[in-house]
This record gives structure tokens, sequence and C-alpha cells, in this order.
């Protein structure tokens, strides 16, 4: 069982719930806008799960077009941030087990938190469609304060807003976004194989790799124990 204060911080997309096709078609919809055919496909979920601008700089560079960088660039995020808020949920799922997890961590004491570098109301949103937004103590995006991970600040907050204590927290991510943000709080990243990046995620050398969430309860007990 958990003892006080212990806390379980969990980033979203890529981890809790696979987002990229969601993605992928919100940057699409950006260039068929520009009347050009769609150029980003499935095998492009890594960089989906960089966000908005990696995603159209891949695609104006697939398409032959000259990269725009500053504000020629910034001109197309907020449509592309239109175009996914529009469709959320249509194919994001959340990864098996997902739930069943979340919910064993909070029968045996966690209290658990979401981290995420997405906007905090797509954040919300998102949650929300997938039926989850209840499970969490608190949820922290990337404009809910001025730095974003890997910076602890925003991790820090949501373990405070969750009730935790943040050294008996640990990290679950699929990046190396996460790990950072874990190092620089000081305490333990778990990173999931099955990601984006799958078990080529080792290569982080995470202090523990989670290949499937029925295991998750059990291994944070060993970490905070």
């Amino acid at each position: 069982m958990a003892r006080p204060g212990d806390c379980v911080v969990f980033d979203l997309d890529g981890t809790l719930a696979d987002t990229s096709a969601d993605l992928l078609a919100a940057a699409n919809a950006c260039f068929i806008e520009m009347g050009e055919e769609p150029p980003l496909d499935a095998g492009d979920s890594l960089t989906a799960f960089h966000g908005g601008r990696a995603m159209l700089r891949l695609g104006f560079s697939r398409l032959g077009r000259e990269v725009p960088e500053g504000a020629d660039l910034e001109r197309w995020y907020p449509e592309l941030l239109r175009h996914y808020r529009a469709a959320i949920a249509v194919h994001s799922r959340l990864y098996p087990g997902a739930v069943d997890a979340i919910l064993a961590l909070k029968s045996r004491g966690y209290r658990v938190a979401v981290c995420t570098n997405k906007p905090a109301a797509l954040a919300e949103d998102l949650l929300r469609e997938l039926g989850v937004r209840g499970l969490f103590d608190a949820m922290v995006g990337a404009d809910t304060l001025p730095v974003r991970k890997p910076d602890p600040a925003p991790y820090l907050l949501a373990v405070r807003q969750a009730g935790g204590d943040a050294a008996r927290s640990l990290l679950i991510g699929d990046t190396e976004t996460d790990l950072l943000t874990s190092r620089a709080v000081g305490v333990a990243s778990v990173l999931v194989t099955f990601g984006p990046e799958g078990e080529g995620i080792a290569r982080l050398q995470p202090d523990a790799l989670l290949h499937s969430y029925p295991v998750l309860p059990d291994l944070v007990a060993q970490l905070l124990a």
C-alpha cells in the first residue's frame, strides 16, 4: 500500500493514450487548406508526439516546399490546433490496461496526476472524451505555467495539486523530455516501450521500463518502497 505523499505522475500523449492519428489528421488538414495532398501518414507517429510545429515542418519538407520558420510557421499553428480541437478523439485510444492500472494505484492509496506538454485545455478535453478525467487528482498542461517540461516546475505543481509529496513521486513517460524532467526533479523515471519509440526507448536508460500497464502497480510499489 502507498505511504502518505506517494504520487504517480503520467505524461499523456504516447504514455496514457495513442493520439498520433488525430494529431496527424489535424496537421494534414492544414495542408489540405493550402491546396496540397496530405503529406503525413501513420508512419509519422513519432513526429506527431513531438508537437504540431514538428508535424508542419515535416509536411512542408515532404512536399518539397520551403520549410517556414518564425511567423510564417506560427500562422499555421493555430489552424492546426483548431482542426485538432474539432476532432480530438476520433481515433485516439487509451493504451490497453491503462484504466485498470490507474484504478489499482488509487485503490492502494497513490495519488495520480497528469503532466503534459499538450495545451491544458486540449488535454482536459481529451481526458474527458476518453472518459478518464475523473481518475486524476490533478492535470497540468504546457501552458498552465510559463514553462513546460523538462523544466521541473509543471511536474512539481502537478504533484502538489494532487496532494502528493515530490520526494515520494515518480514519472511515467515515453520521451527524453520525460526522462529529463524526472532528473530535473530528482525522481525515478519509468518509460513505456509501447509508445512511439517502442523498445528503442531503452537507449535512454530510465530507472525502469514499462512493457504493459498491468504490471505498473507492482512496479510503482518497488520504486517507491
